[in-house]
């Protein structure tokens, strides 16, 4: 009855995903000796209902004696190996990370950025790894500015680990870590990357601190989430205990969404600023009810392609209300001869996103005089050099007025023929798209050798990604391909 009893016992843990580390905890005690059922509910904090199905799982491999229950000694190291209960006696240290977040992109208060502390990060990493059973599941860390995607794997090497950030600098420098981190880009006022929904047992975010920033972050981590039962949302939020109506605020956009505030760790998070919230946030555990998922999808309609979801900045509340290219980078490709984009409150990235989603023969598009791609001539350069193989740019500074530039794009062939399928295919999955680019490029290549030297460049975690949503360093790389 061993492998019987051990199958049904593996399936109940299972069953509770994540969450299931407290259930290795309630093994671990059966296999140390005997307890009483008060003993593993108190204890371990596990409804006793689920620790009834857990005993009787085990069967006969359980020694039973006047409500005391206990592993069998012949059983014991089967459980040990198969729960990996060693590894509940390990408490992660995490260090480095100092030197991590010394070396990382400055603060860019227009996103609301201000770095938490080294001591933050690591004791983030510790108590998410101690916490939920990370090894081999997926987290996904909703905005990433803190590193704590760096702290976790250095916690649990065997947590697989998204960033998705709107900051190219960031994730530029979290890739160049070669920590094992797929990266990609997306600005979540126009959805999340396709390849990243329903993929995720456990969300992280830092978000903006506004009701809508906090929503619509929380949206997109749910949206994440594979696991609809057991996932969790763990986000780093605080208010001034000066501006309690503030907090009410952010908690209702929460609840809004059908998430339940499963727990609040106060001053959990420390940071380098912050002074107007005490310099701290609270950690919070966030879990979707039933209901959450008929009513997200509406939720987060009314929040996509907004521009003001900030505290600082023209991206702030207090901005002027105006929307992005919503159509164009939230849904699939647009076809059109001639498409007119006004982006005149791009932010930064929308313009080059623009241009690798469209296909039209003629493009023309307003974006701010300032605009970071137009700037300088390092970076016009760097923008043409992107999309060389699908456009012809002219750059049209203070035009039509003082505070605005035209973006011209005229349709070219003749370029790499790899490249030009890449950027004419930028909706479609990375795998399939690349390995279609190097047939085209090398005919005598097959499918099958093809295919491998696509998986080869691009690797496992961005196989099912679209060109859209690689950081820029990333398309640069398989264009020179």
């Amino acid at each position: 009855m061993e492998a019987e009893s051990l199958g049904a016992v593996a399936a109940v843990v299972s069953a509770s995903g994540i969450a299931g580390r407290r259930l290795r905890e309630v093994v671990a005690r059966l296999v140390e000796g005997p307890a009483t059922l008060e003993d593993l509910v108190r204890d371990f904090a596990v409804p006793r209902r689920t620790a009834e199905a857990l005993l009787r799982a085990a069967g006969t491999d359980l020694d039973r004696d006047a409500g005391r229950f206990s592993l069998r000694e012949p059983v014991r190291q089967a459980y040990r190996e198969c729960f990996s209960l060693s590894a509940l006696e390990h408490r992660p240290r995490v260090t480095g990370m100092a030197e991590l977040i010394a070396g990382a992109p400055a603060a860019d208060r227009e996103l609301d950025h201000v770095s938490a502390t080294a001591d933050t990060a690591q004791r983030r990493a510790e108590w998410l790894a101690t916490t939920y059973d990370l090894a081999g599941a997926r987290l996904v860390c909703i905005g990433d500015h803190d590193l704590t995607s760096l702290a976790v794997r250095r916690a649990c090497p065997d947590v697989a680990i998204t960033v998705v950030d709107v900051d190219e600098r960031l994730l530029a420098y979290i890739d160049a870590q070669r920590a094992g981190i797929a990266c990609l880009h997306a600005d979540l006022r126009f959805g999340l990357p396709p390849a990243v929904a329903g993929s995720a047992d456990l969300i992280f975010t830092d978000p903006p601190y506004t009701p809508e920033g906090v929503q619509l972050f929380l949206g997109r981590g749910a949206q994440a989430l594979r696991d609809r039962d057991n996932g969790r949302l763990v986000m780093a939020y605080g208010f001034s205990p000066l501006t309690p109506a503030l907090g009410l605020k952010v908690q209702r956009a929460v609840l809004d969404l059908d998430l339940v505030i499963e727990a609040m760790l106060p001053a959990f998070n420390r940071y380098h600023g912050a002074q107007a919230v005490g310099s701290a946030s609270d950690l919070y555990v966030c879990r979707p009810t039933p209901h959450a998922w008929q009513i997200l999808d509406r939720r987060l309609d009314r929040l996509a392609g907004a521009a003001n979801i900030y505290t600082h900045g023209s991206q702030s509340l207090e901005g002027a209300a105006r929307t992005g290219p919503a159509r164009i980078l939230g849904g699939g490709p647009l076809h059109a001869e001639e498409v007119t984009v006004d982006l005149s409150a791009d932010p930064g990235p929308w313009l080059a996103r623009v241009l690798l989603a469209l296909n039209a023969p003629s493009v023309r598009l307003l974006v701010p005089n300032n605009h970071p791609d137009l700037r300088d001539e390092p970076a016009q350069v760097a923008l043409r050099s992107l999309v060389a193989a699908k456009y012809d740019l002219r750059l049209r500074r203070s035009h039509p007025g003082p505070r605005e530039a035209t973006v011209e794009a005229v349709r070219r062939s003749g370029g790499p023929a790899a490249a030009e399928w890449l950027l004419t295919h930028a909706h479609g999955k990375l795998g399939n798209v690349l390995r279609e680019a190097l047939l085209r490029a090398d005919p005598s290549l097959s499918r099958v050798e093809a295919q491998a030297r696509a998986d080869a460049a691009i690797g496992p975690d961005h196989l099912d990604a679209r060109l859209l949503d690689l950081p820029r360093h990333a398309i640069a790389r398989l264009l020179a391909l």
